[in-house]
């Protein structure tokens, strides 16, 4: 069979772990796909690493625009990342008829409606595995193995780096800022973590993953994003103590009146598995109608479980290359037609539980005002933590959990609660899910 021809744009970790795998299980690979997958073109900045990568056989060129209008390539495969250039070769691919793999969660969490209509209209593949939780499935599940489902929800931890910052905040007690630089000398975070720790890189995942659970557009720009940056290592400790665990979790759910979509550091019951996803791992735990609960669990980057997703798709491409763009799988699972453009609901309906610090005056009748401010809100306790002052201290900590509610009525009751002469400073609010 003539072999599939690829052109690589960007070599470096993720690139150069495909070209790597791709070459290992050449022969494992071609048995899946029916026919050899080979990279014959390489575009990068870095005309001697590509080289030192790709070596002489394949040709080099710093012109990616060379690749994605070459008609000897088959399929292209995007690794420059960002919004910017790789939106112009991206689209360039599919005018000049390429499928394209990418691993650009950011591009498609902004710009994927465009990029998909363009694919549909030329009868081409996008497909994005790789882009969301490394080299976990989790696209491929939710698009083919649940398409029997009715998707209720999905939560994931799906930026490592955060997850590694909590994982040793809580096993350390160090504060926020000590932990980053600790995964910054390790290689977890970036020179600038902007992404990962404001929540952001969650947020284009969540956005992805919520679209095609859903059958929704991509919006992006309709995501509640909040990252770890303010959060304490005090409420690490105190969640524990009441048998939770802090993760940032990226949730979608569905609601008679549209769809939540939001990221935030969550408390999540101990004895859940998804709470004990430790380090820099991925996890998604999805709940359908049919199914009930299932979870995915992995590696989430890193240059070869990456490459594994990258180059599952290029199989999948390969062997879906001839077929009628009729009956390939939807980008979005659902018919191009089908999508429903739901809203997605501000983070101020959004129904969760809460987990509220205080700082109060020692003395008596503080408590009765505080749970009376709640109970004129709708708002139920569930569980309480009154810690004894320290000695010589006026002050002391209150943390309580409640029950389900909408989160306006907790900004209500936080602008009371605040308000009372008995309340030192800032209430602390954290959602909380049970899963």
């Amino acid at each position: 069979m003539k072999p599939i021809n690829v052109g690589l744009l960007g070599i470096g970790t993720v690139g150069g772990g495909t070209f790597t795998v791709l070459k290992r299980n050449e022969e494992e690979i071609t048995r899946r796909a029916g026919r050899p997958i080979r990279i014959t073109a390489v575009a990068d900045k870095n005309l001697e690493l590509a080289k030192s990568v790709a070596g002489a056989d394949v040709r080099i060129t710093d012109d990616a625009f060379s690749v994605v209008t070459d008609p000897e390539i088959d399929i292209v495969v995007e690794l420059i990342g960002g919004y910017g250039v790789a939106k112009e070769l991206v689209l360039k691919a599919i005018e000049n008829g390429k499928h394209v793999v990418t691993a650009n969660k950011a591009l498609l969490a902004v710009h994927g409606n465009e990029i998909f209509a363009a694919a549909q209209k030329k009868g081409v593949m996008v497909a994005f595995e790789a882009a969301v939780a490394g080299g976990i499935p989790i696209i491929k599940a939710l698009r083919e193995g649940l398409s029997a489902n009715r998707i209720q929800w999905l939560a994931g931890i799906i930026n490592g780096t955060t997850n590694f910052i909590l994982s040793e905040m809580r096993d350390k007690g160090l504060p926020f800022a000590d932990v980053l630089k600790e995964a910054q000398r390790l290689g977890y975070a970036e020179a600038d973590p902007t992404f990962d720790i404001e929540g952001v890189d969650a947020a284009h995942k969540a956005t992805l993953m919520a679209s095609i659970a859903f059958g929704v557009p991509v919006q992006f720009d309709k995501a509640y994003v909040e990252g770890i940056t303010k959060l304490e290592a005090a409420d690490i400790k105190y969640a524990e103590q009441l048998g939770y665990r802090i993760k940032l979790l990226g949730i979608a759910r569905r609601r008679p009146q549209g769809i939540e979509l939001r990221v935030h550091p969550t408390l999540i019951p101990e004895k859940r598995l998804i709470a004990n996803v430790e380090g820099a791992m991925n996890a998604v735990l999805v709940q359908g109608d049919a199914v009930g609960a299932t979870l995915y669990y992995g590696k989430g980057a890193g240059a070869e479980p990456t490459a594994s997703a990258v180059i599952a798709d290029l199989v999948d491409v390969t062997r879906l290359h001839t077929a009628d763009p009729e009956h390939r799988v939807p980008h979005l699972a659902f018919q191009p037609d089908q999508i429903t453009d739901v809203p997605v609901l501000p983070i101020d309906e959004v129904e969760t539980s809460y987990y509220l610090r205080l700082r109060v005056l020692d003395k008596p009748g503080v408590l009765a005002d505080i749970t009376r401010i709640l109970a004129d809100q709708g708002i139920s306790i569930d569980a309480m933590l009154q810690r004894e002052p320290e000695e010589g201290e006026s002050q002391t900590d209150i943390i309580i959990l409640t029950h389900l509610t909408i989160e306006k009525n907790v900004d209500t009751a936080i602008a009371k609660i605040e308000s009372l002469d008995s309340v030192a400073g800032k209430v602390i609010r954290l959602r909380l899910e049970n899963l």
